[in-house]
């Protein structure tokens, strides 16, 4: 959680915080609690069997992938998670990726800081030319409140709006609903705002990427491995895309032996360490709405 003041959580009980806790750890550290707020940590069998006290779980986040939730509600225990506070967070960590991407943005912070500007015979990077959005189709994967979010700052720059519901249900009126084979083949960005699921595990792969525009763009941060990541980083080396920028992976942190790691076309491809929901305000937010979500479940 950062710098974040806890205060509002500790203020209702006896309350301990841990940075980190190995698998072992949580077990040991969650045998006398009543509340285990965590993320992450994977709360299954030997972890509701190491804490007999346990009433509630509360997920420091949005996703519950790593809670058994049919085995809490068994034992009954219950689980709560903290939606829509990170929107405008990781919103904001999209379009930065998205301006990055199309502007070229640490390109010519390098042209300038590795001293090429100061001996280019023009005043201007004539070889590197970025790519306006105004006027180009952004395709969303996944149109929830990030999603439209995203869609809606689109739309002040000017683009096209476009997404595929992995759901099914196309539930968004304010944008067409299409397929995701037309979504690839018509995006000029693609970002993805989907959870990680049965139905999106593995969903961009290498022929989801042979799809796309070679001028296209891919932005993630939404969760990992709904882009196959050896597909993406082959994909990149053949020139099936322009770019792509990575806020989430399937393993965190990022392994050095990821073919990400590894491409022959390194600047295609900029990285951030999952830090879209990071933001100051967001974790204020989280807390808060932690905090109330506990005082909610005893009330």
């Amino acid at each position: 959680m950062g710098d974040v003041s806890l205060e509002e959580i500790a203020a209702l009980g006896e309350f301990s915080c841990y940075l980190t806790s190995t698998a072992e750890e949580a077990r040991e550290r969650v045998k006398d609690a009543d509340v285990a707020c965590l993320n992450k940590v994977i709360v299954d069998q030997a972890f509701l069997d190491a804490a007999p006290r346990l009433k509630l779980v509360c997920e420091a986040g949005t996703g519950i992938n790593n809670i058994d939730v049919k085995l809490c509600e068994a034992r009954g225990v219950g689980v709560r998670n903290v939606a829509a506070y990170s929107t405008d967070s990781v919103a904001q960590t999209t379009w930065m990726h998205i301006l990055n991407l199309c502007g070229r943005a640490f390109h010519f912070q390098q042209f300038v800081t590795s001293g090429a500007y100061s001996k280019n015979p023009v005043h201007v990077d004539y070889g590197h030319p970025f790519m306006e959005i105004a006027g180009k189709t952004l395709g969303i994967v996944g149109m929830g409140a990030i999603g439209q979010r995203v869609a809606a700052i689109g739309k002040v720059f000017g683009m096209q709006v476009i997404y595929y519901s992995t759901s099914g249900t196309g539930h968004c009126k304010d944008y067409p609903c299409v397929s995701l084979d037309e979504l690839l083949e018509r995006a000029d960005v693609i970002s993805i705002h989907a959870p990680y699921n049965e139905r999106t595990a593995g969903l961009i792969g290498y022929e989801a990427f042979r799809k796309m525009k070679r001028t296209a763009y891919l932005v993630n941060t939404g969760r990992g491995g709904i882009a196959v990541e050896s597909d993406l980083a082959r994909a990149l080396d053949e020139g099936l895309l322009k770019g792509a920028a990575l806020d989430v992976y399937v393993k965190e942190p990022l392994p050095m032996e990821s073919p990400l790691m590894h491409l022959q076309h390194p600047e295609r491809l900029i990285f951030s360490p999952h830090i879209a929901w990071y933001s100051t305000e967001a974790r204020a937010r989280l807390v808060h709405e932690m905090a109330e979500n506990i005082r909610k479940f005893f009330a």
